[in-house]
């Protein structure tokens, strides 16, 4: 049984709550014009490009999507058209919960107030996270901090307002770049790698790995840790 109960679970949304289906969305804007190696060389560049955008200055989230979708068209020969990036953003509202989330989230809701800091806008996240199920103490934004993770200046918005420090959280994610290489950096201790598949392990960054979100009740010390088969 894990021994440290956090003050709050934070969380990053999308990809480790919400599931963010960018490699489906630009499948259907672009799967009939290309070739199965192009769309996934696409896709890889859509990413890549993705993570290139948030590293700079803070701009609305749109234009992440607007000029990450410009950029692997470049590179992989394909016609921009700024009506294919405002389709992918639009379905960025339609997005709902991996399926283990509501269930995961409602066991440590009871017990600890739950946090989103996210790579959104307000206009933006709350479409989703009325999708999850759970009550949130507190959702904040990109948009809100000025810079967008994996920027430091997120997490030290978060824990400033929470009144808390990096020993009192436990922080959940499915990424190591944007979320979980940061906060080790930032001396959170407590951490939880939900094992969505979208990057290798790497215990360098003392985590707690779990499958899914039905996992965290016991990360947290509210359940026994489950038995391996």
């Amino acid at each position: 049984m894990a021994t440290f109960r956090p003050k709050y679970i934070t969380f990053d949304c999308y990809g480790t709550l919400t599931n963010f289906d960018m490699a489906g969305a630009a499948r259907r804007v672009y799967g009939s014009q290309l070739s199965a190696t192009t769309m996934a060389s696409f896709i890889k560049d859509f990413a890549a490009y993705r993570l290139d955008e948030v590293l700079g200055a803070w701009k609305p989230y749109f234009e992440v999507v607007h000029n990450s979708v410009e950029r692997a068209c470049k590179r992989n020969g394909i016609v921009f058209r700024p009506e294919d990036a405002q389709r992918i953003n639009e379905e960025i509202h339609s997005w709902g919960p991996h399926p283990d989330v509501p269930a995961g989230l409602a066991k440590v809701a009871r017990e600890i107030p739950l946090v989103i800091l996210s790579n959104s806008m307000k206009n933006l996240i709350m479409s989703n996270v009325e999708k999850l199920g759970a009550p949130f103490h507190m959702v904040i934004t990109a948009e809100e901090t000025g810079a967008y993770k994996p920027h430091m200046k997120g997490f030290e918005y978060m824990l400033d307002k929470l009144g808390c420090g990096p020993e009192d959280i436990t922080h959940v994610s499915s990424s190591f770049r944007y979320d979980l290489m940061t906060a080790y950096d930032l001396g959170i201790k407590s951490k939880v790698w939900v094992n969505r598949g979208h990057e290798p392990a790497n215990p360098f960054y003392e985590y707690t790995e779990v499958a899914d979100i039905g996992g965290l009740a016991a990360a947290v010390g509210l359940e026994p840790l489950r038995k391996s088969a």
